[in-house]
């Protein structure tokens, strides 16, 4: 029996719907106006996504409080900038942000979420064998192609550069590292990274 069904029989609350789901999730602000949205489609005037891909702002919330859990799934979701220009602007304090946040993580708890992010796992590579972001080596070879010479000069003479800037080590201390390290397992992080790897690798033996 599917979840509209069952709520149309009484056997599911509202407050499992996806729009609630959405407010009370822990990257929601106290304030997220999701549930006082009108409609009005100001958030949409304003964004660049809009201009740029099919992506609407005003349809994403329409379909979360649709409680059509098929927008997990839309390509669109990916199409946000996290510039909020929608939040700035709407009259009722909603911030389609926020909720594109919120419903890309949900859909990374699923395979098709993993996949949009295996692209940049080298980031998370980063953070647990540093401790923090650097641009990761695989990266690099495009970066000199799109920025030529001063890339590749900024790259070569970096700590020079520094140095001369009195500027501190960007790298953490060891002691640093270590915590750093133990947070990322206590939270989950790599375990995580474990699974977004797997997906990857699955897609790797696809594709041949």
């Amino acid at each position: 029996m599917t979840k509209v069904r069952r709520r149309e029989l009484g056997e599911i609350s509202h407050k499992d719907d996806l729009a609630h789901r959405v407010k009370n999730d822990i990257k929601a602000s106290p304030d997220l106006g999701l549930l006082r949205c009108v409609q009005c489609g100001m958030c949409a005037s304003t964004c660049p996504a809009s201009r740029h891909s099919n992506y609407d702002s005003r349809v994403v919330i329409k379909r979360v409080l649709d409680n059509d859990e098929t927008i997990l799934d839309d390509e669109d979701i990916w199409n946000c900038f996290y510039c909020y220009n929608c939040q700035s602007i709407c009259p009722v304090g909603n911030s389609v942000c926020e909720v594109n946040q919120i419903l890309r993580q949900m859909a990374i708890d699923k395979k098709e979420g993993k996949e949009k992010i295996e692209s940049f796992i080298s980031f998370a590579d980063s953070y647990i064998d540093r401790g923090l972001g650097v641009i990761p080596q695989e990266y690099r070879g495009q970066l000199s192609i799109d920025y030529g010479k001063h890339w590749d000069n900024l790259q070569e003479h970096l700590e020079e550069i520094r140095d001369e800037l009195k500027l501190e080590s960007m790298y953490l201390y060891p002691e640093a590292e270590d915590e750093i390290d133990q947070t990322l397992k206590a939270i989950g992080f790599k375990k995580r990274v474990d699974e977004v790897k797997k997906v990857r690798k699955q897609k790797q033996v696809g594709d041949e």
